[in-house]
């Protein structure tokens, strides 16, 4: 692949909302937004979408999908931090750690690595382990007794990132 086209590969719009979580995800991990973070998150962000290979797409971005996923992983984070915040501040343990399977039907590796994201930043609930050819994800969580919620919460997020950012026909979930 020539300079150009992965140039041009990185301008597109699905690319470039994809470099944008990954250094928005950055930033949260280092705790904060600065010229430092930001520009390191930009430079981590692009090496690895393209060594990973992440396609970059070639569809729309439908906004309502996008902002209802935006929604949710923004209640996910005050909730768990709350929650999380709640199990280190009262003496009494009630935690039942867990680790399960969530099966999802993420149409591409870019899907993925937006759950993965969404996932990861979280308080409580960590990806373990992703298959990138069934979909599935293997979750660390606190709490096993809300493993069926969090099923279905990770399967609405997969529902709404695939519907943001719907792939081509042609376009396959690639290995």
């Amino acid at each position: 692949m020539s300079s150009i086209a992965t140039l041009r590969e990185l301008v597109m719009p699905r690319r470039l909302l994809t470099l944008a979580l990954l250094v928005a995800a950055w930033c949260a991990l280092w705790g904060g937004i600065s010229v430092a973070n930001v520009l390191a998150g930009t430079v981590v962000a692009v090496t690895v979408t393209l060594a990973a290979g992440v396609e970059p797409g070639h569809g729309s971005i439908h906004l309502f999908p996008l902002l209802q996923f935006v929604w949710l992983v923004t209640v996910d984070l005050v909730v768990s931090t709350v929650s999380v915040a709640w199990e280190i501040l009262t003496p009494t343990d009630y935690t039942d750690e867990a680790i399960i399977a969530v099966d999802t039907q993420a149409e591409s590796r870019a899907h993925l690595l937006m759950l993965v994201v969404a996932i990861t930043v979280t308080p409580g609930t960590a990806v373990v382990d992703t298959d990138a050819d069934t979909g599935r994800f293997y979750l660390h969580l606190l709490h096993a007794d809300k493993a069926d919620g969090i099923v279905e919460h990770v399967q609405r997020l997969a529902e709404l990132s695939c519907r943001a950012l719907p792939v081509d026909v042609g376009e396959e979930r690639a290995p």
